[in-house]
């Protein structure tokens, strides 16, 4: 909170341009099943999920979308929830904060989807969904055999799902051959027969193998599929996507779950494909907002409230939570909206070999790296919304001084997404470990093909580099089914997070529907209403965790930085202090 309070002076002087002129919200984008059942599904919290004379205290340990979401539903249905949070700062994987200059350094690019059905309701019930910059229904692409050029697959206006998408695909001649385009349909044909149901069942299967498997172009899976998806994803969270892969890898390497799911929403949703910029930062904008709903209804957000430990009682339940300095808190029901890797790190001995526990060995974060460069002139060919750079080190990037209200200037600050950055995931080198100036110039050097002409004159004037050692889960083939259930075998234990079951993966979306999934878990079990099963646990699982040995946590090392909570960090600007 005292960095805050010491950049504000810096932050008032910062100059912005008057906004453009706002584009009306999508108008169909309540106009899908996905948008009704997260409405109903908001509703029911009011209704019959309300506590009344059953109200319940509930711990909320991590202050991300998650676990704010979770205590934003918790609120609505009548509890009272806390939210303890070990950064300074509110958002987890969506965390930004000002430099000395005033300036917000954002942990990733975050990109809003009008196929996001529970992120909109959040937005719509806390007022504030009129802090979207909606832009062109279009996706731009780099054309980088042709320096600073770029094409679109334009999404015609009118015209309803899925025709929408295949006008945007048929009247692009740039990128696709009409072959190629043909090619494309074994693939998806079955993906709009059978739903969901063929998604998952792709989750073993590679997006090479799958593409092999349906006879699928090389092309399709460069210019299409893969671009698509990353963009989904890393925009959702955690932003953030690179390279040849969503989810921050190479296509070798990820699930074809991951690039159906967003195909899926694309496609049959009309207004699905379209995006937006929040109009400022996503700490002050989206966090805020929520905290105050909370606060408003009887509970609390605090932050600098770091874990120490889990204490449980003989029979497995959840004694108190610990936090570092020794202050204990004590509640009725607890969650955790920890990212994976820390989870793994705080599990009690005494739970360590239950196999829902033991899964979450199956599942770790992602490596990536979020760049802001700041140049002293405006460029000419920037564009006003999300782009896509097909480069071996940058995937999708944007002009935040165009983008984004706040950050409006009459010079140039690209954001951009860095991955994969370790061989482990498909980088030529470990980029993780390199020097801030390495991964910059590297950077520059790949801008060079996608803005020659300006970076011909303009001169880079500041840049960070924030890393994010462990990012979203890694949607490596075949990790969905060890994804745990919201509900655990702990009487008073939930779990949310984007890595948690839900049907939106690692993104923005997946992170609130996971916490209002985790929310309906405890207002249900309050009130004696119906819930979620467990999620069965994987056979081998079970078999190997009946001989494990117990396990004492490791905790967090005691570590202050972002990055031991899991969070992202400038790790320069720590080693200078």
């Amino acid at each position: 909170m005292m960095r805050r309070l010491l950049f504000l002076a810096a932050a008032v002087q910062t100059t912005a341009l008057a906004p453009a002129a706002r584009r009306p919200e999508p108008s169909r984008l309540e106009n899908t099943q996905n948008y009704r059942d997260a409405t109903a599904a908001s509703a029911r919290f009011n209704n019959e999920l309300q506590a009344k004379d059953k109200k319940k205290t509930v711990a909320i340990i991590g202050g991300g979308l998650s676990g704010l979401s979770c205590a934003k539903y918790l609120s609505d249905a009548g509890h009272a929830a806390t939210v303890y949070e070990a950064r300074d700062v509110l958002g987890g994987k969506v965390s930004a904060w000002q430099d000395a200059d005033g300036d917000w350094i954002e942990t990733g690019l975050h990109i809003f989807f009008g196929a996001y059905p529970n992120m909109m309701n959040l937005l719509k019930e806390l007022k504030i969904r009129d802090r979207l910059q909606w832009k062109p229904h279009r996706m731009s692409f780099a054309m980088r055999q042709r320096p600073g050029e770029f094409t679109n697959f334009e999404f015609p206006a009118n015209v309803p799902a899925p025709f929408n998408m295949a006008a945007a695909i048929l009247t692009n001649r740039e990128m696709l051959s009409l072959v190629d385009k043909i090619k494309m349909v074994p693939g998806l044909l079955p993906m709009l027969i059978e739903g969901q149901d063929f998604i998952d069942a792709q989750d073993e299967l590679s997006v090479l193998e799958f593409m092999e498997k349906y006879g699928m172009p090389d092309t399709v899976n460069e210019e299409i599929f893969i671009a698509r998806a990353r963009a989904y994803i890393s925009a959702g969270y955690d932003s953030l996507a690179m390279a040849k892969a969503l989810d921050f890898t190479d296509p070798d390497r990820m699930s074809m779950t991951v690039i159906l799911t967003a195909m899926n929403r694309f496609i049959n949703e009309a207004d699905g494909s379209q995006t937006a910029f929040l109009d400022g930062n996503q700490p002050d904008r989206v966090c805020a907002p929520i905290a105050e709903h909370v606060r408003a209804a009887g509970g609390d957000v605090l932050v600098e409230k770091p874990l120490e430990r889990i204490d449980v009682n003989d029979d497995g339940s959840i004694a108190r939570v610990v936090l570092r300095g020794g202050e204990e808190v004590l509640a009725d029901e607890y969650v955790s909206a920890l990212p994976v890797d820390v989870l793994k790190r705080v599990v009690p001995e005494a739970w360590s070999t239950l196999p829902y526990f033991r899964q979450l060995d199956e599942l770790e974060g992602i490596p990536v790296m979020n760049l802001q460069l700041w140049f002293d002139t405006k460029f000419e060919s920037s564009l006003d919304g999300l782009a896509f750079s097909r480069s071996p080190l940058l995937s999708v990037y944007a002009d935040m001084s165009i983008c984004c209200e706040e950050y409006a200037s009459d010079e140039t600050m690209l954001e951009l997404v860095f991955a994969p950055v370790t061989p482990e995931t498909g980088a030529s080198r470990n980029w993780l470990a390199a020097s801030d100036e390495e991964v910059v110039e590297a950077t520059l050097d790949e801008l060079r093909q996608l803005f020659p002409d300006d970076l011909k004159t303009a001169k880079l004037r500041k840049s960070t580099v924030v890393r994010v050692p462990r990012s979203v889960y890694a949607a490596v083939p075949g990790r969905n089914k060890y994804r745990p259930s919201q509900k655990t075998p702990i009487p008073n234990l939930t779990l949310c997070g984007c890595f948690t079951s839900q049907k939106y993966l690692g993104s923005m979306e997946g992170a609130v529907l996971a916490g209002k999934l985790a929310a309906e878990v405890v207002a249900a079990r309050a009130v004696g209403a119906p819930t979620q099963d467990l999620k069965e646990v994987q056979r081998h699982v079970v078999d190997a965790a009946a001989t494990a040995a117990p396990k004492k946590p490791v905790g967090c090392g005691g570590g202050d930085s972002p990055i031991a909570f899991g969070g992202g960090e400038v790790v320069a600007a720590r080693a200078s202090r």
